[in-house]
C-alpha cells in the first residue's frame, strides 16, 4: 500500500507537469504500479507527457478493463456513446464487425453485452492488431485496409459494423493535445482535409457486407454531419444523428 506521504508528492508532482486530474492520476499509478522503482520511471513518463494509458497500460472503456499498448490510439470516453447504441441494435447471435478497431475497445463491449456474437475485427496498423487480439481474445482480429482485411463470406451478413474511424481534417492536428499529437499514429487521428476521407470510404463500400437490416455507425463531429449523411446516403444508407450533450459525443447510423 503506498503511503499518504508518497500520494501527495505523487500528485504535487504531476499537477505541477498539468496534470489536471493530478490526484485521480496518482492514485492510479500508485497502484498499478508492482515496485516503487517502477512507480518512479511511471511517474517520470506521465511528466514528460505520454498520455495516462501508456503509462499504465490500460484504459477503462464501457467499465472495462482495455489493454493499451505504445502507440495505439487511445478509445475516448465520448466514444462509450456509439458503443451503447451499437450495442443495442445488435439481434440475438448476430455478427458484428470492429473497423479501424484500434485497441479492440469497441468490439470488447459488444462481445461483453452480447456473449453469442459473432465478432470480427481489423485494422491497418499491425500494433492496433496486436492490441486488438489481446483484448478480443477468441475472436478474429485481421490486419488489413477496411473491407480488404475481412473474410470474403462476411459479405452481407453483418448486423452491426462500427467504424471508429479518424475524423480529424489534415489542418487541425497541430492543434490537437500533444499527448494524442506526439503519442498516437497519426493515421489514426488524420481523416483527411475535411477530417472524412475515412468515413466516406466506409459508407461507399457498407451496403456490400451490412445483412439487410444491418446498421454503421461512425463517430463524427457535429458541424461534420451534413458531409457525412450526404456520404451514407450515397452509399445507399439512410442516415440518422444521434448526439450524446454530457460528452458532446455525436454518431451517425447508417441503416441499410
Amino acid at each position: 500500500m503506498v503511503s499518504p506521504h508518497t500520494l501527495s508528492s505523487l500528485t504535487h508532482r504531476l499537477r505541477a507537469a498539468g496534470c489536471v486530474f493530478a490526484e485521480d492520476e496518482a492514485h492510479l499509478l500508485a497502484t498499478t504500479a508492482h515496485t516503487p522503482d517502477q512507480l518512479a520511471a511511471m511517474t517520470d513518463q506521465r511528466c514528460a507527457g505520454t498520455p495516462l494509458e501508456h503509462v499504465l497500460g490500460w484504459a477503462r472503456f464501457c467499465g472495462l478493463r482495455i489493454a493499451v499498448d505504445p502507440g495505439v490510439f487511445v478509445p475516448r470516453p465520448r466514444t462509450e456513446h456509439l458503443a451503447h447504441h451499437a450495442a443495442t441494435l445488435l439481434p440475438p447471435h448476430g455478427t458484428a464487425v470492429d473497423l479501424c478497431c484500434g485497441t479492440g475497445a469497441l468490439g470488447a463491449h459488444l462481445a461483453h453485452t452480447h456473449p453469442d456474437l459473432t465478432l470480427h475485427a481489423a485494422d491497418i496498423d499491425p500494433a492496433s492488431v496486436a492490441c486488438a487480439r489481446r483484448n478480443l481474445p477468441g475472436h478474429h482480429v485481421h490486419h488489413g485496409d477496411l473491407f480488404t482485411a475481412l473474410p470474403h463470406h462476411l459479405r452481407g451478413h453483418i448486423d452491426v459494423l462500427v467504424a471508429n474511424v479518424p475524423y480529424v481534417p489534415t489542418d487541425q492536428i497541430a492543434l490537437l493535445p500533444p499527448e494524442a499529437r506526439d503519442h498516437e499514429a497519426r493515421h489514426a487521428l488524420d481523416g483527411g482535409p475535411d477530417g472524412l476521407d475515412l468515413a466516406r470510404r466506409v459508407a461507399a463500400d457498407a451496403h456490400h457486407w451490412l445483412a439487410p437490416t444491418g446498421h454503421l455507425l461512425i463517430e463524427v463531429n457535429d458541424h461534420q454531419l451534413p458531409q457525412a449523411s450526404a456520404a451514407f446516403t450515397h452509399g445507399g444508407l439512410t442516415p440518422q444523428a444521434l448526439t450524446c450533450p454530457r460528452t458532446d459525443a455525436t454518431i451517425l447510423i447508417g441503416h441499410r
